[in-house]
């Protein structure tokens, strides 16, 4: 068949023209009609058109039927696996059977339940293991959000070009897996925060090596409810899990640190520095530096450099305390007879600000590393122009005591010397206590020998013998205590006491509120004491000792007292009695005042020991 028989045929099929009228209408005529029977059709645009549509149809059909094959032949291929392209946790199950989706998914994730996940926490990575922390996987629950073959052809067409991950189900304890990161934040994660410093390592011989100390921001796991989620939602992800911290970031910075290092720290630390004082050389070794720098943060991540001069002084001092002296106060001795002021020392002491003020400068040096130590010379309290502008020339008071023997005696002797020479200067109170001391031996706490012994027992009659003294010479009462007992050895309501009857130190002050100073001179020897005192005279003292009133007599005691020891004593009446002090101008010779004081006495009861009458007493006039 020519082709032009053949697309006439197709014409005809599709919808030809009805033949004109007159023409022949047998169609099985014209299908089998001889080639050369019948001229061709005329190839009109209408005859063209009609071609083309026919073909198109007739793809189109073949298509859409081989679509339709396709499409029942997938589906009824696929019936009952899961949905083509889907993924889980990067694994490719699509297409398979649930069974061996299932069976894949066991061989590619489950040893992911034995291997470690990183954990990113601020600048921590670290790790754990899921089987270990209470961490587990759904299969058949994670296969199921895969969801069934879908009808739809498009998304059937479009699965062979796109993949689908479904998210994993787990499984998990909350209990367990919060005690798991709790454990990871307390060994691993948390941390305290590093500021940016500089160490020091020992070098031989003498010598020291700076390194860096790496600022680290601190960091604290604060929500660990936050982070339990966070580890269940992640830990099955190929980056790892990533956990927020509660950050605390160091104020200095590496860059901070390290410029610090090598412009300041290194070379300051490269060789010792050498300190001339005054007759004897020390040296700073390197390790003494080191130790005195102290460092801390500065503004914009720099790290700030302070030298403690405390440790310099303390490395320094042993080798240079020679090169300084102590200060002496000017003496007043009596060797002659007459007080003679010995001269004052001044002090030499080094003044550590002024050595140390280039300090900065020479730590810079490669070389030539020296320091000139500096020296202040200081005044002591009392220099010689001012012990000799005093007024210490004659004895303006003087009392003599005795009746001293055995430790009592040497008691009196040690304190006498100690208080010997002291001077006082005018506005200035002499205490007793200052010059105390210890290493006294025991002894009867009476000036008579009687009370009990205690440390330091008789020396209530140097203090005695010394506000008598005093209250000559026109000085202040600054503070005293009376005996408890008058006992006959001074005028009444005119005695000090020392120490009390439980060994206890009390304290005598003399007040100098004159315009001149006094001296003390004090001796001891043949059971007696002596106390003068030294100055310019400025009054004439008088005494006016009043009537002893409400006089109370002693009560008697029979055998020994509570301490075990029984010493007879014949008793006193206990008294008042008022002494008044009379201040008369030595210039003028007018009374300038008055100063009177009370005392009362205890009464001292009478003691007999091993029977025998009652001894009989004087009441005191």
């Amino acid at each position: 068949m020519r082709e032009e028989d053949r697309a006439s045929f197709a014409d005809d099929l599709l919808g030809a023209p009805e033949p004109e009228p007159g023409a022949e209408s047998d169609l099985a005529t014209e299908i089998f009609a001889v080639v050369g029977e019948r001229p061709p059709p005329p190839d009109t645009r209408l005859r063209r058109f009609r071609k083309r549509l026919g073909r198109g149809f007739m793809v189109v059909g073949c298509l859409l039927g081989l679509f339709v094959l396709l499409y029942a032949i997938d589906l009824i291929s696929t019936a009952g696996d899961v949905p083509r392209g889907v993924r889980v946790a990067g694994t490719d199950v699509g297409g398979l059977s649930y069974a061996e989706a299932e069976a894949k998914l066991h061989t590619e994730l489950q040893p992911r339940l034995t291997r470690p996940v990183a954990v990113h926490a601020g600048d921590v990575t670290a790790s754990l293991v899921p089987a270990q922390s209470g961490l587990g996987l759904d299969w058949s629950g994670t296969l199921a959000q895969a969801g069934h073959q879908p009808w739809s052809p498009i998304t059937r067409v479009l699965s062979f070009f796109t993949t689908r991950e479904v998210g994993v189900v787990t499984r998990s304890d909350q209990v367990e897996v919060a005690q798991a990161v709790r454990q990871l934040a307390q060994g691993q994660l948390d941390h305290p925060m590093t500021e940016g410093s500089i160490g020091f390592v020992p070098k031989a011989p003498d010598g020291v090596t700076a390194y860096p100390v790496e600022p680290r921001q601190g960091q604290q796991l604060a929500d660990v409810p936050a982070a339990v989620r966070t580890v269940v939602d992640q830990w099955l992800s190929p980056r790892g899990v990533s956990l927020d911290m509660a950050v605390a970031p160091a104020k200095a910075t590496s860059a901070g640190v390290h410029s610090l290092l090598d412009t300041v720290v290194a070379p300051a630390v490269s060789a010792p520095v050498v300190l001339h004082g005054e007759g004897k050389d020390t040296t700073l070794k390197p390790s003494a530096i080191a130790a005195s720098f102290r460092f801390s943060p500065g503004d914009s991540g720099s790290l700030q450099l302070r030298i403690d001069q405390g440790k310099l002084r303390k490395a320094a001092r042993p080798d240079l305390a020679s090169t300084e002296t102590e200060a002496k106060d000017a003496q007043i001795t009596f060797d002659s007879g007459a007080p003679t002021v010995q001269p004052s020392t001044d002090a030499r002491k080094i003044n550590w600000a002024s050595t140390f003020r280039p300090l900065a400068a020479v730590l810079a040096k490669p070389s030539g590393r020296a320091l000139k130590v500096a020296y202040d010379a200081k005044k002591p309290e009392l220099t010689t122009d001012g012990a000799n502008a005093l007024g210490i020339k004659e004895v303006i008071g003087e009392f003599t005591t005795s009746g001293l023997s055995g430790p009592a005696a040497a008691n009196v002797d040690t304190l006498a010397g100690r208080i010997s020479g002291v001077v006082v200067k005018p506005g200035e109170t002499f205490s007793l206590d200052a010059h105390r001391g210890g290493g006294y031996a025991a002894a009867p706490a009476e000036d008579d020998g009687s009370g009990p012994s205690v440390p330091g027992g008789g020396l209530s009659q140097l203090a005695s013998t010394l506000y008598n003294a005093a209250y000559l010479a026109g000085l202040g009462d600054g503070g005293h205590v009376a005996q408890q007992h008058y006992l006959g050895r001074y005028p009444a309501g005119r005695d000090a006491e020392a120490v009390d009857a439980s060994g206890n130190p009390v304290d005598l002050k003399i007040a100098d509120n004159d315009p001149t100073g006094f001296a003390v001179q004090a001796s001891a020897s043949g059971g007696s004491v002596t106390v003068k005192i030294w100055g310019t005279r400025h009054y004439r003292v008088e005494s006016r000792a009043g009537d002893q009133t409400d006089q109370v007599p002693p009560s008697v005691r029979i055998g020994p007292g509570p301490d075990g020891t029984c010493q007879a004593s014949p008793g006193a009446n206990g008294f008042t009695v008022t002494d008044t002090r009379v201040f008369y101008d030595v210039a003028t010779g007018n009374e300038v005042r008055e100063e009177s004081r009370t005392t009362t006495y205890s009464p001292r009861p009478i003691v007999i020991c091993g029977g025998g009458p009652v001894p009989s007493f004087a009441t005191p006039r």
